[in-house]
């Protein structure tokens, strides 16, 4: 019954919200206007990406997309907007064999201490040594792996496109740690689909719009501005809707009051599409000038819609940045089923050797995840914007939760597998998480001016997030804590190149994102470093060169980033063709280059189970320790890959023709 009256009151919030707008309009004289007609306008249009890579290629998208954006409004201060969005990608029905129900297949695990006695160098998944009978190994060995329940079929080898997992690693012959993920949409294969977080049968992947969020319905609000005699103004819009707050696109510094959907097309797609609208309270108060100030506004919002994570792309998916949903996919499958790992368990004998590794259920991977679904768990905050001495400002704080997860490791209960007990507790250093999504506070800033003499535009922003989580394999939980400071300083400019075109100039912006972790935890181990994978101060610098020709009908351009840290970088060349005025093509390519060298520990050196998992300088011991800091490519890597590294192998061709109405 609480439920119940909970959900109640979160559909009554808006609707309430939405009746007062409209009878405060009433009482203030608007109700004397008529409504105007329909305001309507849209476009249809058809995207076709095809990639070539090591791994899945191809066709990868072929969406068809219907949107129409309407408004109406009475008098001159009460209108209704929307946008309504459905899209139909077929590449699961043309290409199913690479994103479908056919999609994997049987995979074999490198087994870098394979020997006569220990098996091939390969094994095929769910039959390694370890899952058989062997002298050594508690009740001869086996940790509960259900072959039956747990088939070689319908999966894909981790990072397969990159080579991930199976060399390159700090300690030559020992190997990378090696997973595979479920393929097939969820409703053709269950394993690793967590029930709360990444999820999508077939229908979901096909028609991502149409689902239990009504995502179809991209934004729909109602806006009441009420103007007074002094000049000036309060705008309060009510609905869902998409909050901005950044002045900088690719990444977000600023801008983190909606989700985003990387599922979509990972970071390359325009973030004005791929921010997830939500229900929103968005109130302005609109000073004009005050004082020294040529212009101050004050703005506060509530987003009273339940808690959307960001989407990062299914296990099975075209697009999954940093291939985390299909890294949480093979771990999740892991937890609930068991999976066989790479060149984890060292020989029996004490042989300088490691053995792949069947896993039973419980013991490692992802339990669950926590997707927050509370009053606690909306968004709160606000902003003051205004101009002083021709510099554009604002200061901005919002209380919400975090929309990337994190993997935390603490209070899992887990199963100790070299024992014939069924434990179910807590082990320090134990490969074994929930995905949380911690609450956070940002408080940061902007600020853009120009500057006449180098006739440019500088913008910048600045945050500091308190209590973000990071993965950290020198604590017990294998997560810790720290603020974050990121920062964006851009630069705009157009410029004339008299030999490419010598009536219009050209659009230079320049950016360059950082980030600084002021908590970083690093130090080298015994084999290798361990702590927090990520960098503790890392750069992305991007540019962008426009062209414009016939009346801006033709529109040339070059998109570029680089990832210092992951020294991975992207070329797009685009040609941007308004055909009529109702008519636009876009060819593209999408071209990323990159070091497939980010290694990191992976915490199979770790002591969870002692005495039966004390790394080789500590025989006998009956102490948890944490990594002595052997590692590979899987799966902390990823982190510092960047998801650029990451995608460093989905070079893809493009073509989009909308037609615009």
């Amino acid at each position: 019954m609480a439920i119940i009256k909970t959900n109640a009151i979160r559909r009554c919030v808006p609707a309430t919200v939405v009746a007062l707008v409209l009878l405060t309009a009433q009482a203030d004289g608007v109700q004397a206007q008529e409504w105007e007609d329909w305001d309507v306008a849209g476009f249809a249009e058809a995207v076709n990406h095809w990639r070539d890579s090591d791994g899945p290629d191809g066709l990868v998208k072929q969406r068809n997309t219907l949107q129409i954006e309407w408004s109406r409004s009475r008098g001159p201060g009460l209108s209704v907007s929307g946008v309504l969005r459905g899209s139909y990608d077929s590449v699961y029905d043309f290409n199913d064999d690479e994103f479908g129900s056919g999609a994997g297949g049987s995979v074999t695990i490198e087994n870098a201490g394979g020997t006569e006695i220990f098996g091939p160098e390969r094994v095929p998944w769910g039959q390694s040594i370890i899952n058989s009978p062997l002298p050594g190994l508690p009740g001869g060995g086996g940790f509960g792996f259900n072959l039956n329940q747990n088939p070689n079929e319908g999966l894909i080898l981790l990072g397969d496109d990159l080579n991930t997992g199976t060399g390159g690693n700090f300690l030559p012959g020992f190997g990378g740690v090696q997973l595979a993920y479920p393929a097939q949409p969820c409703d053709d294969d269950k394993r690793g689909c967590i029930g709360s977080y990444l999820n999508k049968d077939e229908g979901d992947l096909k028609f991502p719009e149409f689902n239990d969020k009504l995502d179809f319905i991209r934004e729909l609000y109602v806006d009441y501005e009420h103007a007074f005699e002094s000049g000036r103004a309060f705008n309060l819009r009510v609905g869902r809707q998409q909050v901005i707050w950044g002045r900088t696109d690719l990444f977000r510094v600023l801008d983190v009051v909606n989700p985003v959907d990387y599922s979509r097309h990972n970071i390359y797609d325009e973030l004005e599409d791929i921010r997830i609208p939500m229900g929103i309270l968005n109130a302005e108060y609109r000073m004009g000038g005050v004082g020294a100030f040529d212009d101050l506004n004050f703005q506060g919002i509530w987003n009273f819609e339940p808690f959307r994570p960001n989407d990062l792309g299914q296990g099975g998916q075209p697009y999954s940045i940093l291939q985390a949903g299909n890294f949480f996919r093979a771990f999740n499958n892991c937890w609930d089923n068991g999976c066989t790992v790479a060149n984890f368990a060292p020989a029996p004998d004490g042989s300088p050797a490691l053995l792949a590794t069947d896993f039973g259920p419980n013991q490692i991977g992802i339990r669950d995840a926590d997707v927050p679904d509370d009053w606690g768990d909306t968004a709160i905050g606000g902003r003051i914007e205004g101009v002083f001495k021709g510099v554009g400002f604002s200061l901005n704080a919002l209380s919400y939760r975090a929309q990337l997860p994190t993997l935390s490791g603490r209070n899992i209960e887990s199963d100790n597998p070299f024992t014939a007990e069924v434990e179910s507790q807590d082990y320090p250093y134990l490969i074994a998480f929930d995905i949380k999504f911690p609450r956070l506070f940002m408080m940061g800033g902007s600020a853009d001016f120009y500057v006449d003499p180098i006739k440019s535009a500088f913008r910048v922003e600045v945050t500091h997030t308190q209590d973000e989580e990071f993965a950290n394999t020198l604590d017990p939980d294998l997560f810790s804590e720290s603020d974050v400071m990121r920062w964006v300083l851009g630069w705009d400019r157009p410029t004339f190149i008299p030999f490419l075109n010598k009536t219009r100039s050209f659009l230079f912006s320049a950016q360059v994102f950082g980030q600084h972790i002021l908590d970083h935890e690093k130090e080298s181990g015994p084999i290798g470093p361990r702590g927090m994978p990520d960098f503790e101060n890392n750069y992305i610098a991007t540019l962008l060169i426009n062209g414009f020709y016939k009346a801006d009908r033709i529109q040339p351009r070059i998109i570029t980033a680089y990832d210092t840290g992951a020294k991975a970088g992207v070329i797009s060349p685009q040609f941007d063709w308004l055909l009529t005025d109702h008519w636009r093509l876009i060819a593209q390519g999408n071209f990323k280059w990159g070091e497939d060298d980010q290694q990191f520990d992976d915490n199979r050196t770790a002591n969870p189970f002692p005495p039966f998992t004390c790394p080789p300088p500590s025989p006998g011991c009956d102490f948890n320790s944490p990594s002595l800091g052997l590692g590979g490519y899987e799966p902390l890597g990823r982190f510092q890959q960047g998801p650029i590294g990451m995608a460093q192998e989905e070079n893809e061709y493009q073509l989009t023709i909308r037609y615009q109405f």
